[in-house]
């Protein structure tokens, strides 16, 4: 018994790259119907995990309102957008949180920080880091209270000069045998409160019937780290 032929046009080149274009649209479109039937739950994930950092950062007494609904966009002078959530009690601003970032040894750190009407901090939170566990992660609350030090403190207490670790003259402590995490931590606070202080008139009399967008006044920029 013979063995069928295979069909000659099986062997052109112009057959096999379509079928292969036919096998990768499939791939695509299947890749696309999953991220389509996934994204609703990924966002709202996303909205839950930063209403808990939020929660964590502004107490349940300064404000009434959704915090993540109807956020501020503040345009920096730089191009980058800062998103501000506002903390609402009796048709004023009485808490502002937003994320900053700082350098540490191993990269990037980013937290969540919030201020009340005054400037004072209300709370700090990590929300991403690749420190080294052990050494460098004392910032997160649940291996130290380190970052709980922060709260009650702003720009003028204490004074500027002591915004820097022991070793440079500042006030707070370092971690043991890890200076550079605490030190980037540090920066990225008081660079966060120096913003705070440059807009704070504007800041602090938003209400959630303002503008979406405002255009950041001239001084410390919070993504310059």
């Amino acid at each position: 018994m013979k063995t069928p032929r295979e069909p000659k046009y099986r062997k052109r080149i112009g057959y096999q790259a379509m079928l292969l274009g036919g096998f990768s649209t499939l791939a695509t479109i299947l890749l696309v119907m999953g991220n389509v039937s996934t994204k609703d739950n990924i966002i709202i994930r996303q909205q839950e995990d930063l209403q808990r950092s939020l929660a964590q950062v502004i107490p349940d007494d300064h404000y009434t309102n959704n915090l993540v609904e109807n956020p501020l966009k503040i345009s920096a002078h730089d191009g980058k957008s800062i998103t501000i959530y506002r903390g609402i009690k009796n048709k004023q601003v009485s808490a502002l949180a937003w994320e900053i970032s700082g350098q540490g040894y191993a990269g990037e750190m980013r937290f969540i920080l919030a201020l009340d009407n005054t400037g004072k901090i209300l709370g700090i939170r990590v929300l991403s880091h690749a420190e080294t566990p052990g050494l460098g992660d004392k910032m997160e609350v649940a291996k130290d209270d380190w970052i709980l030090e922060f709260n009650g403190l702003s720009l003028g207490n204490p004074a500027e000069e002591q915004w820097a670790v022991k070793k440079d003259g500042g006030q707070f402590d370092a971690f043991t045998g890890a200076t550079i995490t605490p030190r980037g931590i540090v920066k990225a606070i008081v660079d966060a409160l120096k913003f705070y202080h440059h807009n704070k008139n504007q800041l602090s009399t938003l209400t959630l019937k303002d503008k979406p967008e405002i255009k950041m006044a001239t001084g410390a920029n919070p993504h310059e780290q």
